[in-house]
């Protein structure tokens, strides 16, 4: 237990100094540069080789592939323990760890984040031939009597 005397003197040297504690909520926290956050996929850049979902420890990384060269990756953040060693194994750098760490929630179905494979890509088609020009006919003609007036329309460009 304290002396009365040194609580004192303890309240006072407290009440000079600069708070230890960080006002979180009300201004945005620092983050050191190898912070560890929520991890990010790029599907571009995986290969299929599985290696981070091996290293996972928590088994929170499932990737699948679902066409030519097409991977997709589920993270369940429920499990995610956030030791980016699936960020570590990865040699294509297809995985980044971010600063992204306010992921409370109440559901637990907002945790599984789906990250799907980049469309296939359309082979390229051979552009439209030129249609001929229809002749177009006017609605009325310019004086009583008179032929209608044929114009040319040009074929549509797009």
């Amino acid at each position: 237990m304290m002396k009365p005397g040194r609580m004192v003197f303890e309240a006072l040297r407290s009440a000079t100094q600069k708070p230890a504690t960080q006002l979180y909520p009300a201004e945005p926290l620092r983050l050191p540069p190898a912070f560890r956050g929520k991890i990010r996929f790029h599907a571009m850049r995986c290969v299929g080789c599985k290696l981070c979902q091996k290293d996972c420890p928590s088994d929170a990384l499932v990737i699948t592939k679902v066409g030519d060269k097409r991977f997709q990756a589920v993270f369940r953040l429920d499990r995610c323990i956030y030791c980016a060693q699936c960020v570590d194994s990865c040699n294509k750098d297809a995985l980044e760890s971010t600063a992204e760490f306010e992921l409370a929630t109440l559901d637990r179905a907002t945790l599984r984040v789906t990250f799907d494979a980049p469309p296939p890509a359309a082979p390229k088609a051979a552009a439209p031939a030129a249609t001929p020009a229809t002749p177009v006919t006017s609605p009325a003609p310019a004086t009583p009597g008179a032929p209608p007036v044929q114009a040319a329309r040009a074929p549509d460009a797009g």
